[in-house]
């Protein structure tokens, strides 16, 4: 899962990776947490024919995707991530996935490993960003919910997929990386179809991230500086080629 996250680049940086209309200014955020307020970028209006203006834009979402059809978001479990494997066919992002395909701006995402009972020690956390140190846009999914009152809230998911070589031995999973040649495809649910990218849902090249031993400050909602990203001794070595069980990262994060 991807439960936590950051985006610590400025709004010039996401502006020219993702080729956005516009952008408000806005701070580092090193420790972004479920239902806390995210930034997606989603396809814009065609322009007219020769403008050189982006037509994608940015707008914001709860971290927490609630699908049309709930009568009471009390009753719904929070849906942070979708699984990138069963996502085209599951009711609750199946519409999403047709109509709502989006990109989540990010400098990276923390994952904890959790020790066998032979090893011992408490769950170590990494924060796990792109080597070359620029924004990455994850996979995502929103939808706008609305209540008995006529309210509405947009909502989004992120979506993860099998881990990578890399990332295995953390965590059995990992977000979904969109690359920069494939964001109009992503974006594009007028003419591309679930079935048309889903060869765009596989993990990240094995070199493409690096895992970086940070304490458990991260696991704090309230604890939201940079110092979350300090490096620190892990408790526990990992062991290379050796992937994570699945079901042993069920770390409370609330």
């Amino acid at each position: 899962m991807c439960g936590r996250y950051a985006l610590t680049a400025t709004p010039e940086e996401i502006l020219e990776f993702l080729s956005v209309i516009d952008i408000d200014d806005f701070p580092k955020r090193y420790n972004i947490a479920p239902t806390q307020p995210i930034l997606l970028v989603v396809a814009g209006e065609k322009m007219a024919p020769g403008s050189n203006l982006p037509e994608r834009r940015a707008v914001l979402a709860r971290w927490g995707f609630l699908p049309g059809w709930v009568k009471d978001p009390g009753d719904f479990p929070l849906l942070i991530n979708a699984r990138a494997e069963t996502a085209i066919g599951k009711a609750s992002f199946r519409a999403a996935m047709r109509h709502r395909r989006v990109l989540v701006p990010a400098s990276g995402f923390y994952e904890w490993h959790r020790p066998s009972k032979e090893e011992g020690g408490k769950a170590q956390a990494y924060w796990i960003r792109p080597r070359n140190g620029a924004v990455v846009a994850f996979a995502g999914l929103m939808e706008t919910w609305s209540s008995a009152d006529g309210s509405e809230v947009d909502t989004a998911a992120i979506l993860t997929t099998q881990a990578n070589a890399s990332i295995a031995p953390i965590h059995n999973r990992m977000p979904v990386v969109i690359q920069p040649q494939d964001f109009e495809q992503w974006l594009d649910c007028k003419t591309q179809e679930p079935r048309d990218v889903e060869h765009l849902m596989q993990p990240a090249q094995a070199d493409f991230f690096e895992a970086i031993p940070v304490s458990d400050l991260v696991n704090k909602v309230s604890n939201m500086g940079p110092d979350v990203q300090t490096p620190v001794e892990p408790s526990v070595k990992l062991k290379a080629g050796a992937p994570a069980k699945p079901g042993s990262d069920q770390l409370s994060l609330f």
